[in-house]
């Protein structure tokens, strides 16, 4: 049995999301998904959007395999719920894997399930969980993580990333590609693919770091190291990794590749320059390690989004 538990203020996709994936895959295996809706107490309750999802009671309950948690503006309250918080912590030793879509990252943290562990959440919540959680090896710019039997998940829609791997894994690609065509998502983001809303926070970057931001846009083509990037920022390289994860959620070269993949989509889309052109101006070097970088951001390879300008412009 998968159980979606959920609890006063959860966002309805964060549940509604998985439980579709797994009811289509289900189907498709042939067999009948048993997914349930799980709460403190028993009966209805109340989502963010202030729909209602009627969920069973967490006493007595038996046969779980797999507990995925929802996230939502409710979850400001759900970590301060002891017995919430205690269940989960109590249902990781006894269920095959534990799960967190978005801000449900959060209770997992607190019921000590991610001390040590790599971890995601949603992108606007990076600094503070950063701050509450120091232990947990935040991954910020992930769609979804697997760190043994615990997986998280970043901002809502990709809860149905995260459900999709996990029919992969237990029913096979197969049934996960099939089940994502029946949903008509993109089959299976990678989990290493990045969140979109972080490439648009740099676009507009905000905070100490935006003068630096600047300046690094200005100068893709050259070696944006580390020690380079701390230097122009008048700080040691240490202090400089560390306050720059803090304010923007992602690393100095994360952000550098972000950077050069935003400049290199442009020119890949608005232009016929060769590919192996785009590369050098934008710092990447040469196209394979381009094309890596647009598989990580996109889910596709320059050629494909080149194709697919083209292909909106010729419709226009």
């Amino acid at each position: 049995m998968i159980g979606l538990l959920i609890f006063p203020g959860f966002q309805l996709l964060d549940a509604a999301g998985p439980i579709a994936v797994f009811e289509i895959a289900g189907r498709l295996a042939g067999r009948t998904a048993a997914i349930t809706p799980l709460s403190i107490a028993a009966g209805p309750v109340r989502s963010s959007a202030g729909v209602e999802m009627v969920a069973r009671g967490l006493k007595g309950l038996r046969g779980l395999d797999t507990l995925i948690v929802a996230g939502g503006e409710g979850t400001r309250e759900a970590v301060r719920c002891a017995e919430l918080v205690s269940f989960v912590a109590h249902a990781a030793r006894r269920v095959r894997r534990v799960a967190s879509v978005c801000s449900g990252a959060y209770v997992l943290a607190e019921a000590g399930l991610l001390d040590g562990r790599r971890a995601t959440t949603h992108w606007g919540r990076t600094s503070h969980f950063l701050a509450t959680y120091p232990k947990v090896r935040l991954e910020p710019d992930r769609i979804f993580v697997k760190d043994g039997p615990i997986w998280t998940s970043a901002g809502i829609s990709a809860g149905i990333d995260l459900a999709l791997a996990m029919v992969a894994e237990d029913d096979g690609d197969a049934v996960a590609r099939d089940t994502a065509r029946q949903l008509v998502v993109y089959h299976r983001r990678a989990g290493g693919q990045s969140q979109f809303s972080r490439l648009l926070e740099l676009k507009e970057p905000a905070g100490r770091f935006r003068p630096l931001l600047s300046w690094a846009r200005e100068n893709l083509d050259q070696p944006l190291t580390v020690e380079r990037m701390a230097e122009q920022a008048a700080m040691s390289a240490r202090h400089f990794t560390r306050a720059f994860v803090a304010e923007t959620g992602m690393t100095p070269s994360k952000a550098v590749e972000r950077l050069r993949v935003e400049a290199a989509k442009a020119r890949v889309e608005g232009a016929a320059e060769p590919i192996e052109a785009v590369a050098l101006a934008t710092g990447f070097g040469d196209p394979e390690r381009m094309r890596r970088a647009f598989m990580r951001a996109f889910g596709q390879p320059p050629q494909a989004l080149r194709r697919a300008a083209r292909t909106a412009a010729a419709a226009s």
